[in-house]
């Protein structure tokens, strides 16, 4: 039995005194494409941090490629990682943010290369050849010497894909990626989100595109405060959900 890429156990996580996630239990299969839907606030995005360990889990465990995140156990005990340690484990897990974060003073393949080269001590070189060949297959093989105020929305998201890609992650997390760009280049976003999904690429994606949900994913959660209401296909959820809150999300965005 292959070892799920992402498993939650009863993961909990608050605020203060407001909880966000009340006890998930999901498994993302490898190579699936897992997608969160649901209205702002229902915890999608706190989730999607948690994976890579950006904000520890009160309770519950996170476990990613069969490993705990960001802890150690021993015995019925939990000992948090060093920083080292968490950082190194984060290495192995790609994240694109809703904006894009590109550094400002870089080209774009500056942008590509910096955190194999500066996390993982890897050869320039070697760098710079993987790093122009994301930007080709992000379709940017012409940007290379562009600064991000020379791109376009669409193209600086293209391009926080390639650096993700350029650390060779296990696992690729998507926070909605495309809630920051103007309608008309959502779809070359969307598009390099289908090469990953067809070379095989495990992702998990938080996504309010239904579209790309019905014909991308693999396997389809409905959150709504902190909980997991509905899952499913994204046949069977989109088209038939069975959750009388599913029904009216859906109902609102379809």
């Amino acid at each position: 039995m292959s070892v799920p890429m992402v498993k939650a156990e009863g993961v909990r996580k608050s605020f203060g005194s407001v909880e966000v996630l009340s006890g998930i239990d999901l498994e993302v299969a490898r190579r699936e494409v897992f997608c969160l839907i649901g209205p702002s606030g229902s915890g999608k995005s706190t989730f999607l941090r948690c994976i890579n360990h950006l904000e520890q889990v009160n309770a519950g465990r996170l476990y990613v490629d069969g490993e705990l995140v960001g802890y150690r156990q021993k015995g019925e005990k939990l000992y948090e990682l060093r920083d080292r340690e968490v950082c190194a484990k984060r290495s192995e897990i790609g994240m694109v943010f809703q904006h894009f974060n590109l550094f400002p003073h870089k080209t774009a393949l500056g942008n590509v290369i910096e955190a194999p080269i500066q996390v993982k001590g890897e050869s320039k070189s070697v760098v710079i050849e993987r790093g122009k060949k994301l930007l080709d297959r992000v379709g940017l093989g012409s940007k290379h010497d562009a600064y991000p105020r020379q791109l376009s929305g669409g193209q600086q998201q293209r391009v926080a894909i390639a650096r993700a890609l350029a650390m060779e992650p296990k696992l690729m997390l998507f926070d909605e990626p495309t809630s920051a760009l103007d309608p008309e280049l959502v779809g070359e976003v969307l598009d390099v989100m289908r090469g990953l999904a067809e070379d095989g690429m495990t992702m998990v994606v938080v996504t309010h595109e239904m579209g790309f949900a019905r014909e991308v994913g693999d396997a389809v959660v409905f959150m709504d405060g902190g909980v997991i209401v509905e899952s499913g296909s994204p046949r069977e959820m989109l088209t038939n959900p069975q959750h009388e809150r599913t029904k009216s999300f859906l109902s609102k965005v379809l």
